[in-house]
């Protein structure tokens, strides 16, 4: 299809329209960030389990959990560099493939050596679908919707999360333990590795059906196709505008590298730097402690096994919601707003967690319980950090991933943001064990200074992104007036 033939298709719509087909590749792309939460959690109803088998002490347990995390850092490190040259759908079936390899050799590993290789190879195929999905969905999506679509990537992760939770929990119990022989002789723990290898097979099958980012394909000269994919599935209503507005931002991406991310601030442009410090503090105040450590917690302060992975999974639905409501949210209220909400509920809820757990009571096996009430504002407490945690920083770091960087740098600074985000990840993940030990109020207390840091941070520097096409983030300051929208 020409450009002219789809400008004139387009007749007279004064808007951009929302149809079924970008919705659709926009959770076929988002699969990804399914597989991402799926692999990233798995392992939570799976620590004492391996931990017992393999003889681990704390230091060793927290490496082997978040080992798949220095997997992550490095897939995103250089998905950016091979979506630029192959294109973001063979980035996609890349990641899949890892997935199910990981899934695989994980479930059938004979010493936690050789578990964390096979997490590490996961971790490569979650790196690269944390910067693929969120690139790809804003360059598909009308600007109008592109908040909506952008937060299905956390849609997806949470759903992987409450999936993986929920087959840990239906294994465990159905086995009589993480512990225990389950299908064929082989223990439960292996088996919640191995059941993910079914949705990366699905999310291979689906990423080749999909069309490939318009942006990339005008890079390689192929207008009639990325004009076919504005018209079809964008609903732009003048393509041949949109092209020549996409080729002006892209003029100087033929020779594009890491280079070019380079400024004097500190090394690095503003906008980079911009989208590296959202990544650490959505890493930084804790989160996934909540979903690597949930099951070990609860059951540290009086829960038995099937209760705290219940509570768990419970925990995870409160997430999908708040998910849902951010993606019913972020398009009218805006970026902003939401995560300055977000930051301080955050460090509320986060400083209630640490005030509950100082009246802890340790046993002589070194367990801690909490007497009441102290139980039960903790409880509280997860739910509500997770919750305010949902419907803000956890889609919208991803939604202004994808948005807040010009297209010429786009794949490159979304490599370096999101290759940031697992470098934080690993690192509170892995502390967590040894943070515990010392206590689990000053650990909470940490995670509730960061919080309160990135309300400053959303207030001084984050600008609001609502309703600007993404070729018009070559202007984006980090001045108040762009904040203000």
């Amino acid at each position: 299809m020409s450009t002219s033939s789809a400008s004139a298709g387009a007749g007279p719509a004064p808007t951009q329209r929302l149809n079924a087909k970008v919705v659709g590749i926009s959770i076929a792309a988002a699969v990804g960030g399914f597989l991402f939460g799926f692999d990233t959690s798995v392992i939570n109803g799976a620590v004492n389990a391996l931990s017992d088998e393999f003889s681990l002490g704390a230091g060793l347990t927290g490496f082997a959990v978040s080992s798949a995390l220095l997997g992550c850092a490095v897939g995103a490190w250089f998905a950016g560099s091979l979506a630029n040259r192959f294109g973001r759908i063979p980035v996609m079936v890349i990641a899949a493939a890892l997935f199910f390899v990981s899934a695989i050799g994980s479930g059938l590993a004979f010493g936690v050596w050789d578990l964390i290789v096979w997490r590490v190879v996961g971790g490569l195929g979650v790196g690269a679908a944390s910067v693929i999905a969120p690139a790809y969905i804003a360059e598909v999506a009308p600007a109008k919707f592109r908040g909506r679509l952008g937060s299905l990537q956390q849609l997806a992760i949470v759903l992987g999360i409450f999936v993986a939770l929920l087959s840990n929990a239906l294994i465990a119990t159905t086995a009589g333990g993480s512990a225990e022989t389950f299908w064929f002789g082989v223990s439960a723990w292996r088996w919640m590795f191995m059941i993910e290898a079914v949705p990366a097979a699905v999310y291979g099958g689906m990423a080749l059906f999909l069309p490939e980012s318009p942006r990339y394909l005008i890079r390689r000269g192929e207008v009639d196709r990325a004009s076919k994919v504005l018209y079809d599935y964008t609903g732009e209503p003048d393509v041949n505008l949109k092209i020549e507005q996409i080729r002006t931002t892209l003029e100087r991406e033929d020779t594009e590298s890491l280079r070019d991310l380079v400024g004097e601030r500190f090394g690095l442009k503003p906008i980079v730097w911009l989208g590296i410090l959202l990544s650490l503090f959505q890493q930084l105040v804790g989160i996934n402690v909540i979903f690597y450590y949930s099951t070990t917690l609860w059951q540290s302060v009086g829960f038995d096994e099937s209760q705290a992975l219940l509570t768990s999974t419970f925990t995870s639905v409160m997430n999908i919601v708040a998910t849902i409501i951010a993606i019913l949210l972020v398009d009218r209220v805006g970026r902003r707003v939401m995560l300055l909400v977000g930051s301080a509920g955050m460090a509320v809820s986060l400083a209630l967690m640490a005030l509950a757990f100082s009246f802890g009571q340790a046993g002589a096996d070194g367990s801690v319980s909490l007497p009441d009430p102290w139980s039960t504002v903790a409880l509280i407490a997860a739910n509500a950090f997770v919750m305010f945690f949902g419907t803000t920083w956890g889609p919208l770091v991803w939604v202004l991933l994808g948005e807040i960087f010009p297209n010429r740098i786009r794949a490159s600074a979304l490599a370096v943001a999101a290759a940031a985000q697992w470098a934080a990840n690993w690192a509170v993940s892995a502390s967590f064990p040894t943070l515990s030990d010392i206590g689990l109020t000053f650990a909470y207390g940490l995670y509730a200074g960061f919080a309160a840091l990135s309300l400053v941070f959303v207030y001084l520097w984050v600008p609001e992104t609502k309703d600007r096409e993404l070729e018009d983030m070559d202007s984006l300051r980090l001045s108040r007036s762009s904040r203000r929208g």
